[in-house]
């Protein structure tokens, strides 16, 4: 089920069976020569529908603007600052707790989200124990590649040439979802260089096409299809078994 498909009174009715949504959430950002703008929102995304297909599972608009600020030396990133990024991620939540949901999880296809996310959740956690109440709802953050077997079929998949951005697993996923968009390039190197991540001008100068350590050519829109599979049925099993963890209280 689409939150954005339903109306208010069919959410109102999914309320009364569950009290978990889920939450994709990503990042606008370039993804080397051949990967999409939207390779790391669209990754969460693409997981979350197909596991709504075969559950009863509610899935919220994703948030698709992420912490993305090293990423500006390429042309259409968009990014947030981090204390942006964190107030809305509140806003997020407050708004999905004050219809009554409990259980919110947000699933992330991008690792530079992660420590703000964690801040956010500090944050929202800090308001009620500052005020010596309970919060009234649970929030967890997985990854999409962490979930379990995910990692290992990617590893399996690509044993070279991965790397850790513009990586074949999440080129891969979105050829899957999206075959009319597939893009071609000749890299140079192959596979391409690795180092820190710093600011967008020294990210630029060290990643020249955008790539880290990866071989996006190695993708194929099979073996997107078969991470999205498994990703989808673990999710499902998450978000059943967080669904069934006591009450936020």
């Amino acid at each position: 089920m689409l939150l954005h498909l339903s109306t208010w009174a069919e959410v109102e009715r999914f309320l009364e069976r569950s009290r978990t949504i889920v939450v994709p959430i990503g990042s606008n950002e370039q993804h080397g020569p051949t990967g999409l703008l939207g390779t790391d929102w669209l990754c969460p995304e693409i997981i979350a529908h197909e596991a709504q297909k075969s559950a009863d599972i509610l899935v919220a608009p994703t948030f698709n603007i992420g912490m993305a600020q090293h990423h500006l030396g390429f042309p259409g990133t968009i990014s947030l600052r981090p204390s942006t990024f964190i107030a809305a991620i509140g806003d997020w939540t407050r708004s999905l707790a004050v219809h009554g949901f409990e259980k919110i999880l947000f699933l992330n296809g991008h690792g530079g989200n992660v420590a703000s996310i964690e801040a956010a959740f500090s944050e929202l956690y800090a308001e009620a124990s500052f005020a010596r109440r309970r919060a009234g709802f649970a929030l967890r953050l997985r990854n999409w590649w962490d979930i379990k077997g995910v990692g290992a079929l990617a590893r399996q998949q690509f044993p070279t040439g991965h790397g850790s951005h513009a990586t074949p697993s999440e080129i891969a996923v979105t050829q899957w979802a999206y075959p009319d968009a597939i893009k071609s390039a000749n890299y140079a190197p192959q596979i391409a260089g690795s180092g820190p991540i710093r600011e967008a001008l020294d990210f630029r100068a060290r990643h020249p096409d955008g790539r880290m350590g990866s071989d996006p050519g190695l993708a194929t829109p099979e073996k997107g299809g078969a991470l999205v599979a498994l990703a989808a049925k673990g999710l499902i099993e998450e978000v059943e078994a967080f669904g069934r963890e006591l009450p936020a209280g």
